[in-house]
Formats: structure tokens, sequence, C-alpha cells
């Protein structure tokens, strides 16, 4: 699929085109682009079709997971519905001064909250280590392992603890589809 510029997507917008949203539901949720349809590219999509005469743009946060599934998500697409990939994502749309939707009490990515679970559990472990016993290392080694297991298998019991958190229970559903585009959430 080409890749689009955030002006031109603005423009294609308002003519009609439909905006697809292939981050995760706590990423829309917390931030997208008004009029953006939530589809994660981790749930299985069945079609994503528009009206014939309309156009679809795909995008995430920097246009790495747009770029990187352009395949299947062309496969989505109906045949005589044209399709294009928000070049830099969410990142160049903010950067190119276009608006976006930002809801601060909703919490953070879950990416995000493990990033800082595990730094935390590392730094801890560290400064255990160093300054009361070095059992305390094991934190750390405990953490990287976790990471690593989560790299390798795509399993990832920090996220799946933290989703069980309080803060982590306010996150409102995805809105559901319209526009002609459909698909499993």
């Amino acid at each position: 699929m080409p890749a689009i510029a955030p002006e031109q997507a603005r423009q294609m917008l308002q003519n009609g085109a439909v905006l697809i949203d292939i981050r995760e539901a706590d990423e829309h949720a917390r931030e997208h682009i008004p009029g953006a349809r939530s589809r994660p590219l981790s749930s299985s999509i069945s079609s994503m079709t528009g009206p014939n005469d309309a156009a679809v743009i795909f995008h995430c946060r920097s246009g790495m997971r747009t770029a990187s599934a352009a395949d299947r998500l062309a496969a989505g697409v109906m045949p005589d519905c044209q399709a294009w990939v928000l070049e830099g994502g969410l990142d160049a749309w903010k950067k190119a001064g276009l608006p976006v939707t930002t809801d601060r009490s909703q919490p953070l990515e879950m990416q995000r909250q493990v990033q800082i679970g595990a730094g935390s559990m590392a730094l801890a472990g560290v400064l255990l280590g160093l300054l009361v016993s070095p059992w305390f290392f094991a934190i750390s080694g405990f953490g990287g392992a976790g990471l690593m297991t989560a790299g390798v298998s795509g399993f990832c019991g920090m996220a799946r603890l933290l989703a069980h958190a309080p803060w982590n229970r306010a996150l409102r559903p995805a809105a559901p589809a319209s526009c002609g585009v459909s698909g499993k959430n």
C-alpha cells in the first residue's frame, strides 16, 4: 500500500475516506485521531470494507506497524476500495499540527506500563543489590527473564497482572464499527 502524508490524509478524510487505527484498544482510548475507527491489528480482522467510492487509510503510532502489516491490511480491503498507510502514523499527524483527541483519564498504554514496571524492578534490584545484599540482584534477573520470555513467546505475565490493576479497569471499550467498516474486535 502506498504511504500518504498527514495533510493529504486529512483532505481525504474530509472527502469521506475511512481512517482505521490498528493500535491496541488501550492506545486508541488514550489518544487518537478524531473519527478514527479502532481495529487492533491483534484482533482477527475478517474484512475492512468501505463504501465502493471510499478510501481507507490505516495508521498506528509511528507507521512501523502499518508498514510491516501492509499485506495483511490490504488483503482485508474490498478490491474496489483504495487503501493507504498514514506515513509516520499518529506521531507525524501530531507533528503536522493536526487535531488529536486525548483522554488523560484513560490509563497509560499497557506496553508503557510494562516498561515502567520492568524498569523499576531492574533499578530496584540493582540498587538493593549494591546497598543491601547481593541477593537482591535476583530481582533484576527475574525481570530480565520475564522480558525475554515475553519477547520469545508473546506471553507477558506482567501485562496480564497489570490488566487487573484498578486503574486499568477504567478502560472504555472501543467504539463500534461504522461507516461500512466491519471486522471483529
